[in-house]
């Protein structure tokens, strides 16, 4: 066992960021060396005309899930909590996206052998079709509530700071944690989310839904390539091409919201602003994500046909997580160009 490897969490976060990084990145490079190996083992083997094109389609399908508006909820709110206590995890995607693919790869195992259970799971209103996308579905809304609660406090506080700051007055870094009723009611549950390998835990139940398209679509993607004789090894490679895929991306995702939340409480005063904006960012999308997974799961447990369940429950939010992901680096971009501004006018 590595030095690194016995330090503890918090210890490992005092590590260089750079560092880190690297280490994380080189992770996901492993996971994408896997794919390519198991994909040469496959062509030298047997070659399948289908093969290299269903595992790009398995990849394209893991960066489209990656951006699915669940995912980039859970991962920025989870980066802003991290942040609003002075630390920075840079794993946070990473162990999001590696919980919820554990799932996949399970699932693509399951697909591959030829296991029943899986066809039950698939089939549309069957028992253990509602149960998993209910369960799956309940931590998922229960967690994005609790943390865009707990966000949205520190969204108002720092309206007041705000305020302040404006009025002449300045603001201390530790008065960016959120304060209150509802932080100290969310800081309970929250509690427990101390590190990203509790991420991982959350990434795992959030996957158990098999509640999007994309998920859907790769599994009979790889029920279809096992009915086509594919190769062992070339049906391996296309729950390990969409993980590495997904994982990319949330690693990537994560690791920008870390330092876009650190780079919004190093200098409280001047940035204060900007924290506000990209919190109630995350807050709004935690919350509207909660409240619609919410409604989902009412209509169809409850078989409610009101209009506004039913609308809600019908919401096609298509490419909103890219969307949401567009609103953050534009307001990021935007504030990186007034900070220059700034510097180059006190010059």
């Amino acid at each position: 066992m590595t030095a690194v490897a016995r330090l503890g969490y918090l210890d490992r976060e005092k590590l260089p960021v750079a560092r880190r990084m690297a280490v994380t990145f080189l992770a996901v490079a492993v996971l994408h060396i896997a794919v390519v190996s198991l994909m040469i083992f496959s062509l030298l083997r047997d070659v399948h005309p289908l093969a290299m094109g269903l595992v790009l389609t398995a990849y394209l399908a893991g960066v489209k899930h990656s951006y699915d508006w669940d995912h980039i909820a859970a991962i920025d709110n989870s980066s802003r909590k991290f942040a609003a206590q002075g630390r920075a995890p840079v794993s946070v995607g990473f162990a999001f996206s590696m919980g919820h693919s554990s799932v996949v790869m399970l699932a693509g195992i399951f697909v591959v052998s030829g296991a029943g259970i899986m066809s039950a799971v698939l089939q549309e209103g069957s028992a253990a079709n509602m149960t998993l996308a209910v369960f799956g579905a309940s931590v998922s809304a229960l967690f994005l509530l609790a943390i865009g609660l707990f966000n949205g406090s520190a969204f108002l506080k720092a309206n007041v700071l705000f305020r302040r700051v404006r009025g002449g007055g300045t603001v201390e870094e530790t008065e960016l944690a959120p304060t209150g009723m509802v932080a100290r009611l969310m800081d309970k549950p929250l509690s427990r989310v101390k590190r990203p390998r509790d991420i991982y835990v959350l990434g795992f139940l959030f996957g158990l839904g098999f509640d999007t398209a994309s998920t859907i679509a790769f599994l009979l993607l790889t029920a279809s390539a096992a009915l086509a004789g594919i190769s062992f090894a070339a049906l391996m490679a296309l729950p390990l091409a969409f993980t590495a895929a997904m994982t990319l991306c949330d690693t990537a995702n994560g690791m920008a919201m870390m330092k876009m939340y650190r780079s919004a409480v190093m200098n409280p005063s001047r940035r204060i602003g900007f924290n506000m904006v990209i919190t109630g960012l995350s807050a709004t999308s935690a919350l509207f994500i909660s409240a619609l997974t919410i409604a989902a799961i009412m209509h169809d447990v409850l078989d409610l046909t009101d209009p506004v369940t039913t609308w809600l429950a019908n919401l096609d939010l298509g490419h909103a997580g890219l969307l949401l992901v567009g609103l953050f680096l534009a307001v990021w971009g935007m504030a990186v160009i007034g900070w220059r501004r700034v510097r180059q006018t006190s010059v």
